[in-house]
């Protein structure tokens, strides 16, 4: 019998891209939510100024 991995997707707040959760370039908690994020920068613009990435992620 083939055992298959379950693989945990979040979305980047930052660029909307999928990104495996194992994989992620990097994570940041805000208000008790972790974030994952497929590069970097994404993380580094999300950190700068979290309200308004969640805001226009909202819209």
């Amino acid at each position: 019998m083939k055992m298959t991995e379950v693989i945990s997707v979040a979305k980047d707040p930052v660029c909307n891209m999928n990104v495996d959760e194992k994989k992620a370039a990097g994570t940041s908690v805000y208000k008790g939510t972790t974030y994952y994020f497929c590069a970097r920068i994404c993380k580094e613009k999300f950190d700068k100024d979290p309200e308004k990435i969640l805001k226009k992620e909202k819209q």
